[in-house]
């Protein structure tokens, strides 16, 4: 029989779980710069494991000497990277510094009238289409300083976050084995096999795909790096770099990328005989070329093959994640998936959904 005192204990238990879950949740949220770290960490040791492993048994490296040798290498391999952004860094200050906003905007108008001179020459009233629009005075030019600002604001902040990762990562690649060996003692025996055999796939897959999107930036490096030096642009190789790296963000990261280029390649080319939007205009053409490739070619690759997902469920998983938790939501949305879909199919393979979402793996 349900008396008044049942009651209220279900709802004092029901008040109690919510407030627990949503301290929890509170608690996620402060300490959110902490699980990045700890998440980018185990990234890096996944991709530091083989050179690991091959400096213990090729060269018989005693294992700690081989972590440190390997962390060396990735942070002698990220110095080499920062520093290239020197010479852009210092280029683009010293244009930025000369920008005349009102003039660009000048230069931008003078282009709409040739394109409409150019349009009228075949019967098209260009100048009132683009009246229409009022594209013109919708142009803010004056974004591009507080652009390039915000920009280098995060990088300045960069630090702190490197020194933590790379902690991380030292006791990651270090105590792997001890690591196996206590969670071998604290999981339950019915469970352990299954959550071993877990963290096996799960290692095989994500290494798979952080190879292959490193493969993927490399190609769109090069696809970059040809288009910035064949239209003369500075500092070709720095921005093909950081363009191709941008592809780490799905879907939205090419788009920031075309948008970073605009603006460098419109500051690198600020001569009084500069042929700054021609230039810039030749360069978006081989970007969307280039993304093109990538988006017919290199990423189905990439999404089929190394984490053995069908592309159409990849567009909704990172799409879905980017509405709920933004842009680092899109960048972390495919390997969390792979590990979800992992541990379904260890623990319910018999699920119907996990079936279907599960049978390549």
């Amino acid at each position: 029989m349900v008396t008044s005192k049942t009651i209220a204990n279900g709802l004092l238990r029901a008040m109690l779980i919510a407030a627990g879950i949503y301290v929890l949740l509170l608690f996620l949220y402060k300490i959110q710069s902490v699980i990045i770290y700890l998440f980018i960490a185990l990234i890096v040791s996944m991709i530091a494991s083989p050179i690991v492993y091959f400096l213990k048994r090729k060269l018989r490296f005693p294992h700690i000497l081989a972590v440190i040798v390997t962390l060396v290498l990735f942070l002698g391999l990220l110095v080499g990277f920062v520093m290239m952004f020197v010479p852009l860094i210092i280029s683009q200050s010293e244009n930025l510094s000369l920008l005349d906003t009102a003039k660009l905007e000048q230069d931008f108008n003078m282009l709409v009238n040739e394109v409409n001179t150019y349009f009228t020459s075949y019967h098209i009233d260009a100048q009132k289409l683009i009246k229409q629009a009022n594209i013109t005075s919708k142009l803010d030019f004056t974004f591009i300083p507080n652009f390039i600002n915000s920009l280098l604001g995060i990088l300045s902040g960069f630090g702190m976050g490197l020194a933590s990762v790379l902690f991380i990562t030292f006791f990651f690649l270090k105590d792997r084995r001890l690591f196996t060996i206590g969670a071998k003692k604290i999981l339950p025996e019915a469970h352990e096999d299954k959550i071993l055999s877990s963290f096996r796939k799960i290692n095989y897959l994500l290494s798979r795909y952080f190879i292959g999107l490193i493969v993927q930036m490399t190609i769109l490096f090069v696809m970059y790096l040809i288009v910035l030096l064949v239209f003369g642009v500075e500092n070709a190789f720095i921005i093909a770099f950081i363009t191709a790296l941008l592809n780490i963000i799905p879907y939205i990261g090419p788009l920031i990328a075309t948008a970073l280029v605009v603006i460098l390649t419109m500051l690198g080319n600020m001569g009084p005989d500069a042929n700054m939007f021609s230039t810039t205009l030749y360069v978006v053409i081989g970007y969307v070329v280039a993304q093109m490739i990538d988006n017919n070619f290199s990423t189905p690759l990439i999404f089929s093959n190394s984490v053995n997902s069908h592309p159409l469920e990849i567009f909704i998983v990172i799409l879905a994640s980017g509405f709920v938790f933004g842009i680092l939501g899109m960048i972390v949305a495919v390997p969390i998936y792979t590990i979800a879909k992992v541990v379904a199919k260890e623990f319910f393979p018999k699920n119907p959904v996990v079936k279907v979402l599960t049978k390549d793996i």
